[in-house]
């Protein structure tokens, strides 16, 4: 984990799945307007892997796959809520719901909006944003 990034504590609606995600005090999330992102208001904050820490909850996780059936989105069990799931546009990272998260730590917080409906198209914009610079 980055120790110079603020951890942010994160859960579902109930509780029962409780996470800290490492980020900085400064994001830019993404408001995907596929169909399921639109549909449930997911604002999408890449974290890598090694700067995730799942709490509690493994066992309230369910599992659903369409599509390519590459990304994994997980879903409390008990109130349904996906705070956060594997991408398949970032294999070694997770999408975490900045909605899920809370917002104390952060100083500032930049929604761009992205074309999830065109998503192979916009996929590679996506992977060349988050290479390191």
């Amino acid at each position: 984990m980055t120790a110079l990034q603020p951890a942010h504590a994160g859960r579902c609606h109930c509780g029962a799945v409780r996470f800290t995600a490492h980020a900085p005090a400064e994001i830019t999330v993404l408001d995907c307007d596929c169909t399921i992102c639109a549909r449930t208001g997911y604002l999408h904050l890449i974290v890598p892997r090694h700067d995730f820490r799942l709490e509690a909850g493994h066992s309230a996780l369910t599992e659903y796959r369409f599509g390519t059936g590459r990304a994994r989105h997980l879903f409390c069990r008990i109130c349904g809520i996906k705070a956060f799931y594997a991408p398949r546009s970032h294999p070694s990272a997770l999408s975490v719901n900045l909605r899920c998260l809370d917002r104390a730590r952060f100083s500032a917080i930049t929604i761009e909006p992205f074309h999830g409906q065109q998503w192979e198209a916009a996929a590679a914009a996506l992977a060349a944003r988050s290479r390191p610079a």
